[in-house]
């Protein structure tokens, strides 16, 4: 077996990362080596490799937090298991999937699902739990009375950033649900990424956003955006309703204008997924099998390692139509 390999590293904060050559990974007790498949380009991924992230690698190192490969030495699997790989430190304390291989503590590994792709697999765990989450035990999809609404039919939801991974994810699953759906997004070309059933909203369209100011047709708001204008999208939910919030790539900081929020009524609901691993790991599985099955989807681009610097500024700009994975050239 040859003992050196490709991988993606990062050799200076806020740089991009370059392709070379480095040795195989060394196994310690307990790891298990893995030959990847798909290595995912994740926003945790950019937001480490800009140094500003509590958790800083030593440099260069390898990124790369979530990915899918096969195994090839385990004291745990068989060999020529297809397996997901996230957590346990990889891309954050230890060396990540951006490499042709990479050793992984072993109780960190998870079979993939029966018939995922490797591509899929890399990628859907992190959408497809967070888009649950939000709207299960965080906005209680069909349990949270609001004027009389009492089960999911009667749930009007609007879900912003609807043409992106997790937010594509919210609008599929409130519609399996039978609510009616709305979904903001940024362009025509993104409407027409959208499910089928959903209804589009550009954010563009000033007559729009007026009329769901006035008209405050939402039992519950979706927010994978964030920023100052959260605070304006919050009325548009009806007095009573929830607003539930997942990202703020649209700004860090909201600030709320208190008479006018109690005015408003409407609960403000953050996502946090740190302190949910095990309803997340549930929710997923629960949920998987419509992915393999065609029942939900999920748009996933796929580059070459010479390509993750144009990976990582598409993921910057929202220029992906889905997620972002590296497959490794003997794949």
């Amino acid at each position: 077996m040859a003992t050196a390999m490709r991988a993606v590293r990062v050799h200076d904060w806020g740089a991009a990362p370059v392709v070379e050559e480095v040795p195989r990974p060394e196994l310690a007790e307990g790891d298990t080596l893995v030959r990847v498949t798909a290595a995912a380009v994740a926003h945790l991924d950019r937001t480490v490799a800009s140094g500003n992230f509590g958790i800083r690698p030593d440099l260069p190192y390898t990124g790369g937090v979530e990915g899918a490969g096969v195994v090839v030495e385990s004291d745990r699997f068989e060999t020529g298991t297809p397996v997901m790989l996230r957590g346990g430190g990889l891309g954050l304390t230890r060396n990540g999937t951006w490499a042709e291989f990479v050793g992984v503590r072993s109780r960190h590994l998870t079979r993939l699902p029966e018939g995922m792709s490797a591509p899929l697999g890399a990628t859907y765990f992190v959408p497809l739990s967070t888009a649950a989450t939000a709207l299960e035990p965080i906005g209680r999809l069909g349990t949270w009375p609001v004027d009389g609404v009492a089960t999911a039919d009667d749930e009007v939801v609007v879900v912003t950033g609807a043409a992106g991974a997790v937010g594509s994810l919210v609008a599929q699953l409130a519609l399996r649900a039978g609510a009616r759906v709305l979904g903001l997004v940024g362009s025509e070309g993104a409407a027409g990424r959208l499910a089928e059933g959903v209804e589009p909203v550009l954010a563009t369209d000033g007559a729009a956003a007026a009329s769901l100011a006035a008209d405050r047709p939402a039992t519950l708001l979706v927010d994978t955006l964030g920023g100052p204008a959260l605070a304006e999208r919050m009325g548009w939910v009806r007095p009573g309703g929830r607003a539930v919030a997942i990202g703020y790539v649209l700004g860090e900081s909201l600030t709320v204008d208190l008479p006018n929020w109690l005015l408003q009524d409407v609960a403000l609901l953050p996502v946090n997924m740190i302190r949910r691993t095990d309803e997340a790991r549930s929710l997923a599985e629960r949920f998987a099998p419509l992915l393999v099955a065609g029942e939900l989807t999920l748009g996933v681009q796929c580059f070459d390692f010479d390509d993750a610097p144009q990976a990582m500024a598409m993921l910057a700009s929202g220029g992906l139509a889905g997620r972002a994975v590296l497959i490794p050239e003997e794949n």
